[in-house]
């Protein structure tokens, strides 16, 4: 089944999805939109949040993808059950993955989740975790600052980052718990200050990672599998692009691809 995986987020965060995509399955061509005109998702409300992922979904469906994946927390909390029931297509998210992936690396049954304010009211990961596990405690925050402080690029300055993720968790330095999730897929671009943060201590989840996970085994297991190699993937972005394709070049080098700017 050579078609394409349609991938959506509100900026450059589904880029950290797209890299480990490209890395488990090298044959499937991805279409990926970013909205970048209306990032960050995180601090709008829900009924926006989801009218915005409808209509995305509405655009890549029409390029007769097999799959779409949401790479935005906030996108999959706000809309995955209305999707999978309007489109004739599987609809991954971000979610599940990464609290599956949480409860199997916890020891303490205390876990901790960053994401952004849309995220964290939705208590998405919080029912989803509990859900599995009830003995999992789980304490969620919102780091507003950290979805523009990537968009704009500034993630390459160490010393800002460090400082602006030292500022934002300044409360969870002593906290109890042994693992955190990266609720938000901008957040692994700065996940080694995080990890630096909490001296190295915790174990963390990347939900975009876990989410190339899970797309892999259900493509081989449906036998959905490309078997010849695209020549290019397809990139979208609500807005002007330059900024988003600096980053793309800079996150995954020597990628083939076309852009194009849209207006949504």
């Amino acid at each position: 089944m050579n078609k394409a995986i349609g991938v959506m987020d509100s900026g450059v965060g589904g880029l950290t999805v797209i890299k480990e995509l490209m890395r488990q399955l090298p044959n499937e061509k991805i279409i990926y939109f970013a909205d970048e005109r209306r990032c960050p998702y995180g601090d709008k409300s829900q009924n926006q949040v989801r009218e915005f992922t409808e209509e995305i979904a509405c655009f890549l469906s029409a390029f007769d993808i097999k799959l779409l994946v949401l790479a935005c927390n906030t996108a999959t909390a706000a809309s995955m059950p209305e999707l999978r029931e309007k489109l004739d297509i599987p609809v991954m998210g971000v979610i599940q993955p990464g609290s599956r992936s949480a409860i199997q690396r916890t020891n303490n049954q205390k876990v901790i989740v960053l994401s952004t304010k849309g995220t964290t009211e939705s208590h998405a990961y919080g029912r989803k975790i509990t859900r599995i596990n009830r003995d999992v405690e789980v304490t969620e925050f919102a780091c507003a600052p950290f979805v523009p402080l990537v968009e704009s690029g500034r993630y390459h300055d160490e010393d800002e980052v460090d400082k602006c993720v030292n500022e934002v968790l300044a409360t969870l330095k002593e906290h109890e718990a042994d693992t955190v999730i990266l609720g938000c897929t901008h957040y692994p671009l700065i996940s080694h200050s995080i990890s630096k943060f909490f001296d190295y201590n915790k174990h963390i989840v990347d939900s975009g990672y876990e989410t190339a996970r899970e797309v892999s085994t259900f493509l081989d297991f449906h036998d959905m599998l490309n078997t010849e190699k695209p020549e290019k993937h397809k990139f979208y972005i609500n807005g002007d692009y330059h900024r988003f394709e600096e980053t793309l070049n800079k996150w995954i080098p020597n990628m083939r691809y076309t852009i194009e700017s849209v207006d949504l």
